[in-house]
């Protein structure tokens, strides 16, 4: 999937990996780059590669946070959405995740128990 020469110029090596990113930065950024455009999602698939039976599971995790929308058979972004602010989480939390380990719950130490509240 291209990038813009500006993304190119200023971003990180480590961050300019083609892949390893996950399915729903994938749709999410395929989606925004084509804000005025609404897709199916056998366009998607075939678009993004992500897998054909992963992409509807993806769809309705994105639309549940707001960040994309449908009608019918056909996707789009939420023009409301952030969406530059959420890949960007996204991105750096997959990238601590891959520096660091990903997080034990319960090395977090002692949960508040209800009695305290």
């Amino acid at each position: 999937m291209p990038i813009d020469i500006k993304q190119f110029e200023e971003s990180p090596s480590e961050e300019l990996r083609a892949s390893g990113r996950t399915n729903s930065e994938e749709i999410l950024s395929f989606l925004a780059s084509s804000p005025d455009q609404a897709y199916t999602p056998k366009e998607i698939h075939e678009a993004t590669d992500v897998k054909r039976g992963s992409v509807g599971v993806v769809l309705s995790r994105l639309e549940d946070r707001e960040l994309l929308r449908h009608r019918g058979e056909y996707w789009a972004i939420n023009a409301d959405a952030d969406v530059e602010t959420t890949l960007n989480s996204m991105s750096t939390a997959r990238s601590a995740t891959e520096r660091l380990g990903a997080e034990d719950p319960d090395e977090w130490g002692p949960g508040v128990d209800e009695t305290d509240t």
